[in-house]
């Protein structure tokens, strides 16, 4: 049987980038997902719906860092699917920053990065956690990144916030715990994605360095980071919270 059979997964930033491939695994894994991203997730419901069936997928599109938009994916959610048993907080500013020194990013870019990337992901589950809590179970993937082990230079804006994501998920582990919730993050390395690739400035920045610090020499793929989130999101995981697995080829622990 499928790890996520029955069960139903929302996955933020879902339908480009990285995020595409968590909503295809997690559908594969027999869970009916929602799709919710600023971007149009339409064409990707579509092909999961092909694979699938038409009732193991939905979409929206929404901006993380609205309130009033994040409890309307909820609702809409529990609506069409009647629960939510696993969140992933996946939507990020990152492809679009280009590096630069720190005396150079300008305010407005650091708000905007901290409003999607922090309080985005406070936001999903201040308002997901009361329909696990009330079931007494449930999976919360927090998307950090392995940058804010290493302390990345010339993305200051982009660290700070996963740094601050990894802070998140130990302390709501703590509060969430007893109400059976599982909370852990999966901090990926430089991952050559579609939307990563289209950034050159990030490429030329990171593809080789990060790859020569690596354990295993070779570049990283989403494919590579999918085992890893079918394990925190199913029963495999189920006495694993507040942790942050590391999924870059051993370049941390250089």
């Amino acid at each position: 049987m499928a790890k996520l059979a029955g069960k139903v997964a929302i996955v933020t930033g879902g339908a480009k980038g990285i995020g595409r491939h968590y909503s295809q695994a997690l559908a594969a894994e027999g869970a009916r997902v929602m799709i919710a991203d600023i971007a149009d997730g339409k064409p990707l419901a579509e092909q999961i719906a092909g694979k699938h069936g038409a009732n193991s997928v939905a979409h929206v599109q929404f901006d993380v860092s609205n309130e009033d938009q994040v409890k309307a994916v909820v609702a809409e959610t529990i609506e069409r699917f009647e629960q939510i048993d696993v969140l992933v907080n996946n939507a990020a500013v990152y492809a679009t920053l280009t590096p630069r020194k720190f005396i150079d990013w300008d305010a407005e870019t650091w708000d905007r990065v901290m409003a999607v990337n922090t309080r985005g992901p406070f936001l999903m589950v201040k308002h997901v956690a009361p329909h696990m809590m009330q079931r007494r179970t449930g999976k919360i993937i927090n998307i950090a990144s392995g940058a804010a082990y290493k302390g990345v230079p010339r993305m200051l804006p982009y660290v700070t916030s996963k740094g601050a994501v990894l802070a998140f998920t130990r302390a709501l582990s703590r509060e969430l715990g007893e109400y059976g919730i599982a909370v852990n993050s999966l901090s990926p390395g430089y991952i050559l994605s579609d939307t990563g690739l289209a950034n050159t400035a990030h490429v030329e920045d990171e593809r080789i360095p990060v790859r020569n610090s690596r354990a295993f020499k070779r570049d990283a793929y989403p494919e590579d980071l999918l085992g890893a989130l079918i394990f925190l999101a199913s029963s495999d995981s189920d006495f694993v919270t507040g942790q942050s697995l590391v999924v870059d080829g051993g370049s941390v622990n250089n």
